[in-house]
């Protein structure tokens, strides 16, 4: 482990002159974009950092912040993690309880930032400040900087370790996805839902009621957009829009299809963005032969661009 006492040692490491780093550590209102998009029929602001500040955020994120432990729990933003992988865990259980953190990122604090991404331990005193300063924005974590995703793994690595200890002794399965937090299992639902809320609660965050869903194989159950009831796969009304789109791009024409439909965006770019959802498809339904034929087919289209 590498400790870091003066900014010569950091800056060179990070490649960037320590005028540069304190100079954007002091002004970061200036480095930042609000953006907004539509998700799930709402819209979200994303505070996004120009080209600088986020070429010095990927410099730490690699230099520094991806080598610290987080738990074997965050099933996101982690080396050798995927949603697949998530969601299997969760496969074939009597119950899947998912619960969700609400406004994680607007609720993590300066101070948390500082002592769980920059412990006094590896950085003096003020190299910590000036870190955290670099990473974090109008009080919030930014959720457009590229090192948001590995710092909230880090301030819920503690929370995950209770919980999942907790979990074992009563043969539970839980990962956490970013700030959704899935179970699986047979257990009393209200127990547990008091235990995470109570250990949230201590670090100082809180549960959303209105995102809680308590699943049983009755019902269809999902873990990150794929069913888990007895084996992960991709949910059959996302199989049927992928399909239906490809038959009116035979049927119609591409072109033809996008303006029917209203789709803005180039056939190239449309194109690509079909063959990766059919690939998507065929990772979990590999005996898919509309499938494997559309792929075909959409390499073909795409070898005229």
């Amino acid at each position: 482990m590498i400790i870091y006492r003066s900014i010569d040692t950091l800056a060179k490491d990070l490649g960037f002159s320590p005028k540069t780093l304190y100079a954007v550590s002091y002004q970061t209102d200036r480095h930042y974009e609000q953006v907004s998009f539509a998700c799930g029929g709402k819209t979200r602001l994303l505070s996004v950092p120009d080209p600088l500040l986020k070429s010095i955020q990927r410099s730490i994120y690699r230099n520094l912040l991806c080598h610290m432990p987080v738990s074997p729990c965050a099933a996101a933003y982690r080396f050798g993690t995927s949603i697949a992988q998530h969601a299997r865990l969760h496969a074939g259980q009597k119950l899947v309880y998912q619960m969700d953190i609400q406004n994680f990122f607007d609720h993590i604090l300066y101070s948390t930032v500082k002592d769980k991404a920059f412990p006094e331990i590896i950085y003096s005193p003020s190299l910590r400040i000036l870190l955290t300063m670099l990473c974090y924005y109008r009080d919030r974590l930014p959720q457009g900087a590229p090192t948001s995703p590995v710092i909230a793994n880090l301030v819920l690595k503690d929370f995950d370790e209770k919980v999942c200890a907790w979990c074992r002794q009563r043969h539970i399965r839980y990962s956490r996805y970013c700030d959704d937090l899935t179970f699986s299992g047979s257990f009393d639902p209200v127990s547990l839902y008091e235990f995470v809320k109570g250990a949230l609660y201590q670090e100082g965050f809180y549960l959303n009621p209105k995102k809680t869903r308590l699943l049983s194989q009755s019902r269809r159950q999902t873990v990150t957009g794929l069913v888990v009831n007895q084996q992960v796969s991709v949910p059959s009304a996302y199989r049927r829009q992928v399909k239906q789109e490809i038959y009116y791009c035979q049927k119609y024409g591409i072109t033809a299809h996008m303006s029917r439909q209203n789709i803005a965006d180039t056939p190239e770019h449309y194109l690509r963005s079909l063959l990766g959802r059919v690939d998507f498809i065929l990772y979990y339904h590999q005996d898919a032969s509309w499938a494997m034929d559309g792929r075909q087919w959409l390499i073909t289209q795409l070898k005229n661009f």
